[in-house]
């Protein structure tokens, strides 16, 4: 092997396709399988920052989800599976003056930011989906992903390109490091802090079908209709938690969601979800080689925009890992954070 990857959630799994479709030979290394974490789950709501206050963060954002629909194309077509990529865009409801006010000027930063490639804008609400405001935020960048489906259509795309998924194999060549929140946990610097934690989340699946109409985001939540004719609701962000399965929260989330918007009350629950998505200490995804440890590297932290941010990590990795050449982020460098102890 010339890669070795341990993790196959979106990030080691992402990773792995772009090492591959470069020529790479890899191996994915998880004893849960494909997809068993975080990156497991329902939602896949493929959502932009907003357009104000821009940073690094924002900006790789930004380019991520511009590539995100020839990549995930290129994955759907060299595995044959379906990721459920769509970019169907979001609606937000406004719901008094100021909050228009504070709509419109970031209608002015995307028209700046987005280079022309999306738009956000303020228009009257449509009857039957949104919440009931007069007017909603509409942005045509935000896409939608089923992220078990994208899971298992990357484990595809990576073998029809000669890698391997194994639940055990000895690391061989480089080691890439993509161990979701256990990995952060373990991952500790010389005082002894960990590079990150797991934060809970909960979502819900409605057998409704509102396959063509874009996402909503309101009250909070991310309500994200899917092709199978599906609507998943989420989530939560749970710092401190006992179990790591759904449990009185959720309902908390369906009253919300169906208090917001009136016609999800018409879909029946068909899944609740819950699981532990790792979050950096940074709060921005942590990427690189690994401090002292030479051959070895670390793709980790998507937290809350692991699927947003998967593509372009993934070609930032390759480029890293394959041609030496280094284009990654201040804010999400893995050797801001060092000296890392040897025990993740």
């Amino acid at each position: 092997m010339d890669v070795t990857i341990l993790g196959a959630g979106v990030f080691g799994l992402g990773c792995a396709f772009a090492l591959a479709r470069r020529g790479a030979r890899v191996r994915v290394v998880d004893p849960a399988g494909v997809g068993a974490g975080a990156s497991g789950g329902i939602v896949g709501a493929l959502a932009p920052h907003v357009p104000e206050q821009w940073n690094d963060k924002k900006a790789f954002q930004l380019d991520s989800l511009l590539m995100a629909e020839d990549w995930w194309h290129a994955v759907a077509q060299i595995g044959g599976g379906d990721p459920g990529y769509a970019r169907t865009g979001r609606l937000q409801p406004i719901p008094d003056d100021a909050a228009q006010i504070r709509a419109v000027e970031r209608a002015a930063g995307a028209a700046s930011l987005w280079q022309g490639r999306a738009i956000w804008t303020v228009e009257k609400a449509p009857g039957g989906w949104t919440p009931g405001t007069p007017l909603v935020i509409r942005d045509t960048l935000s896409a939608r992903i089923h992220p078990r489906r994208a899971c298992d259509a990357l484990a595809a795309a990576i073998v029809a390109l000669g890698g391997t998924i194994d639940a055990q194999a000895t690391p061989e060549g480089q080691v890439l490091h993509a161990t979701g929140w256990q990995g952060l946990a373990a991952m500790q610097d010389d005082r002894g802090r960990a590079a990150g934690n797991g934060v809970k989340g909960q979502a819900a699946l409605l057998d409704l079908d509102r396959r063509d109409m874009p996402q909503l985001y309101a009250d909070g939540l991310h309500i994200v209709p899917h092709a199978d004719g599906t609507v998943a609701i989420g989530s939560t962000s749970e710092r401190d938690f006992d179990d790591a399965g759904p449990d009185e929260l959720l309902d908390d989330i369906l009253i919300r969601a169906r208090t917001a918007v009136p016609a999800l009350a018409d879909g029946p629950v068909l899944q609740r979800w819950a699981g532990i998505r790792p979050r950096a200490r940074s709060r921005a995804p942590l990427m690189g080689a690994w401090p002292n440890r030479p051959g070895h590297f670390i793709a980790n932290g998507g937290f809350k925009i692991g699927f947003g941010v998967a593509p372009k990590i993934a070609e930032t990795m390759a480029d890293l890992m394959l041609d030496e050449r280094d284009a990654i982020p201040e804010a999400f460098r893995s050797d801001t954070l060092a000296p890392w102890d040897a025990r993740g």
